[in-house]
């Protein structure tokens, strides 16, 4: 089997690729989401959660740079078109006017359970069968952040 330019296997160095890729169209996905929810978000929560969901496309963006620069390092492209992210994302569009200050709450928390499920496939592929710790620990940094993040939505909402 031959190695890559970083002493990586590459058949499944290719797959975790793959994987990344998908990963990057469900962030892609939630990002705009995100971004939509930061611009109409209304009511008495509108300051929390204004700044909030800025916070949240802000990490999504650099998630997202992350994820493309990786699957370069890895030896492929990264998925570069909102068609392709589409087809590719479990995570799914919304219209995000007009809706409730919980229900975009509650999309996020559906948003984050995709992507931290995500992750863990894509931690267990980097481990055990690439043996790519840089992608491991690149992710698992994500998976940190939205478990916390995920926690506290569920604090605001009152559903622990």
């Amino acid at each position: 089997m031959t190695v890559n330019k970083i002493g990586l296997k590459d058949k499944p160095v290719i797959e975790l690729a793959d994987h990344l890729n998908i990963l990057l169209a469900n962030y892609q996905i939630h990002y705009q989401k995100v971004r939509g929810c930061h611009w109409n978000v209304k009511g008495h929560h509108f300051f929390d959660l204004h700044v909030k969901f800025e916070e949240l496309y802000n990490n999504a963006q650099l998630t997202i740079d992350e994820l493309a620069e990786r699957i370069l390092t890895l030896g492929k492209s990264p998925m570069a078109t909102y068609a392709d992210y589409i087809k590719n994302s479990e995570i799914k569009e919304i219209k995000t006017e007009g809706l409730s200050e919980e229900k975009m709450v509650e999309a996020v928390l559906e948003d984050f359970k995709h992507l931290i499920d995500l992750e863990r496939e894509v931690i267990e592929n980097a481990t055990e069968n690439a043996n790519d710790e840089g992608t491991a620990d690149m992710i698992i940094g994500f998976l940190r952040f939205q478990e916390k993040t995920s926690w506290m939505f569920r604090a605001w909402s009152g559903k622990h």
